[in-house]
């Protein structure tokens, strides 16, 4: 197994319950950070972050300009920015057009992702209702990164796992319940 340098997760509609789920059982001392890319309507609210927060002990926080990535740390994409990791692996917020009719795009940041972090790269793809997210993992796996779909039959909207599963190769096909120990099992 390659050592994990980021964990890049996205999801769209009906992800929201798999992370409520995942997150209280991740490590709190991951070698890693966790990026978190969820399709989310535009405007101020830190109700994500305070949410998401409240169920694990990692620190979670929103996104910011020029940021620092640092492992132990629960990322999530502000709404209305597209997020990209810099080679100096710090975050950049770009507000150009919506890619797969969303902005954050996962496409954009697996492929961002994929560039700095080559083959240290996991991505996960969750629940939702559109394409984004595929050709951003076709990127990954030329790059060698890792590709991690929730299973279809778990997922509250199947299409987006179901799409990437017959156009990437996956290295692995999670259920929910499966997901934290995979993600522990990274740890260096």
């Amino acid at each position: 197994m390659k050592a994990c340098e980021a964990l890049v997760i996205g999801g769209s509609a009906g992800s929201l319950d798999v992370l409520l789920k995942v997150l209280p059982e991740l490590n709190p001392e991951l070698s890693f950070p966790v990026i978190i890319v969820m399709h989310r309507k535009p405007g101020k609210d830190s109700i994500l972050t305070d949410l998401l927060s409240a169920k694990t002990q990692l620190p979670v926080k929103e996104i910011e300009e020029k940021e620092t990535i640092r492992p132990t740390t629960v990322y999530i994409a502000p709404p209305n920015y597209h997020v990209l990791i810099e080679n100096n692996r710090t975050f950049s917020l770009d507000a150009s057009e919506k890619v797969n009719f969303s902005r954050p795009s996962i496409d954009v940041v697996f492929e961002s992702a994929a560039q700095v972090y080559k083959e240290n790269l996991v991505c996960l793809l969750l629940s939702g209702a559109n394409n984004d997210g595929t050709s951003g993992l076709q990127k990954v796996k030329q790059k060698e990164g890792t590709v991690i779909v929730q299973k279809p039959t778990s997922a509250a909207v199947s299409f987006m796992p179901e799409y990437a599963m017959e156009h990437v190769e996956t290295d692995a096909i999670l259920d929910t319940e499966e997901m934290a120990s995979y993600i522990n099992n990274l740890n260096t």
